[in-house]
């Protein structure tokens, strides 16, 4: 049926051909918002990706991409986040079903996955370390540290924030408030998969190629 009655804070109150998340002003206009958020979020990943390519070959004789970087590490590391945007579609396919408990299903493990990215990160910052290979080393490693370490704090924030969503997922039901929240963080998980896809190409690759 593409015209449903909205539940909003438990009152029915009017039909609507959008989905539920669009289903109000209100939360057009927040999704609205959040769209010029991610527009900024660009510029910052933009700078810093564009910093990183300048001081990549700038070791100061220290280790190099080709040295540090373990293909099988990041290959993992990228496997599993990609993974984590699928699960996370079918969680945002599951809110368009107003399906409460397969929202909570693949966002879930949207969230496991997504800490198991982290755990994997924080190992290979912690090895890199050990071997030397600290921020303050060079310029390179300055870029590297910055630019990866930036976009692992945004997983990690995507984490809590993502948890707080299905917290009040799981008191307030599926409604037009909690599915707009749903929607944007998935948005933001995509926002963050194809940030890696980037990190994945022009820090990794590219580190191990030359």
């Amino acid at each position: 049926m593409a015209e449903h009655a909205l539940q909003t804070h438990g009152k029915s109150t009017e039909k609507s051909a959008l989905p539920l998340e669009y289903s109000t002003e209100e939360s057009r206009l927040k999704i609205f918002g959040f769209w010029v958020f991610l527009g900024a979020e660009i510029v910052l990943f933009a700078s810093l990706f564009a910093t990183y390519l300048v001081l990549a070959g700038r070791t100061a004789g220290g280790p190099t991409a080709k040295e540090l970087f373990e293909v099988k590490d990041f290959m993992m590391e990228t496997i599993i986040l990609l993974t984590s945007s699928f699960t996370c579609g079918l969680g945002t396919l599951a809110l368009r079903n107003r399906s409460k408990g397969g929202i909570l299903f693949w966002y879930i493990v949207t969230l496991l996955l997504g800490l198991s990215f982290i755990g994997l990160e924080v190992t290979e910052f912690i090895h890199y370390v050990g071997e030397g290979a600290t921020i303050q080393r060079s310029a390179f490693l300055s870029g590297f540290f910055i630019l990866v370490g930036t976009h692992g704090a945004h997983v990690s924030l995507g984490i809590l924030w993502m948890t707080l969503i299905l917290i009040q997922l799981i008191q307030r039901g599926v409604t037009a408030a909690t599915a707009r929240r749903v929607f944007i963080v998935g948005l933001y998980w995509h926002f963050l998969d194809v940030v890696w896809i980037f990190i994945f190409t022009l820090v990794y690759l590219m580190g191990v190629a030359y």
